[in-house]
């Protein structure tokens, strides 16, 4: 099974280990993607605290979940540090992550806590790699993408990988067939560009915007256009599979990445939404002998 970008530990060290019921902190609590992750994890009993910026909606969730909370910014590392003593988890689900993730990431392997997020954004990813070395050396686990559609591509890549003799090249599709999160819209309209990015022989090297790519993804609409686009599946998916050539591209329905700023508008998707517009995957994967697998799969947001 594949999972995102982490630090890889020693041979007799069980990563896992110290992760078990340890505290947890859930950070941008208050969003669309952190409130659901701070419900669940009331749900099943973890042992969490939450944090954010805005101490009224913090203290309001917090007295809701009647769990402890913190108030701190990106910015101020004493306050970071303060709040991470005693915990061994941090979840960030604050974006946009090109914002928030250095500053948390770094205070995470300066107090030897370990990091996640649900991060979609590329250079997220390749912290990781930058702070592996000092990651491994504090102990700790760097886990950007920790669900959502990073997971789903990954899991599909590692199936179809495994069933073609010499895997030489990874194409991987994704759509997005209903609304997202306000949050995840900002952070992906921020990262777009002029260009995309690819992998060829282990190396990301631009490609021009619009460039195309047909998909099925199994959902009875055939064959469609994909465009080709920055996903940070280009670093995991070369890390789980050592496929060195991995081309990345998404099909998104109409106003999908809208950030319509109005009070109306709801901060995400409702569960109806979620569970009438399944994300999918398309995954292509040839061989050194030129024989090429597709598979495709499905999965709620």
């Amino acid at each position: 099974m594949s999972i995102p970008w982490f630090s890889r530990y020693g041979r007799h060290q069980d990563p896992y280990a110290s992760i078990t019921m340890a505290r947890c902190i859930i950070y941008g609590a208050t969003g669309y993607t952190g409130r659901m992750a701070a419900e669940q994890a009331k749900l099943k009993g973890l042992d969490f605290e939450i944090a954010g910026r805005s101490k009224h909606k913090v203290s309001e969730l917090a007295s809701a979940l009647e769990v402890p909370y913190h108030i701190f910014d990106t910015g101020d590392p004493d306050a970071i540090d303060s709040a991470l003593k005693g915990s061994r988890v941090f979840l960030n689900c604050a974006g946009p992550f090109s914002r928030t993730a250095e500053p948390l990431m770094r205070a995470c392997v300066r107090n030897r806590a370990h990091y996640l997020d649900t991060s979609a954004e590329l250079d997220t990813y390749l912290l990781a790699e930058e702070l592996d070395q000092e990651a491994k050396e504090a102990g700790v686990m760097l886990l950007p993408g920790c669900g959502g559609s990073v997971a789903m591509l990954g899991c599909l890549v590692a199936y179809v990988v495994s069933r073609v003799v010499d895997p030489v090249s990874v194409d991987a599709a994704l759509h997005v067939a209903g609304p997202v999160s306000r949050g995840s819209a900002t952070s992906a309209l921020e990262s777009v560009t002029g260009h995309a990015l690819q992998r060829v022989r282990g190396q990301l090297v631009r490609i021009e915007t619009g460039s195309a790519s047909r998909f099925d993804f199994g959902d009875g609409r055939g064959s469609v256009e994909c465009a080709a686009v920055t996903l940070p599946d280009l670093v995991t998916i070369c890390k789980s599979t050592g496929v060195q050539d991995v081309k990345t591209f998404v099909n998104a329905s109409n106003n999908v990445l809208s950030t319509d700023d109005s009070p109306s508008r709801p901060d995400g998707p409702s569960i109806q939404e979620r569970e009438a517009n399944p994300y999918h995957a398309s995954v292509r994967v040839t061989g050194k002998e030129g024989i090429t697998l597709e598979y495709d799969a499905f999965g709620k947001g």
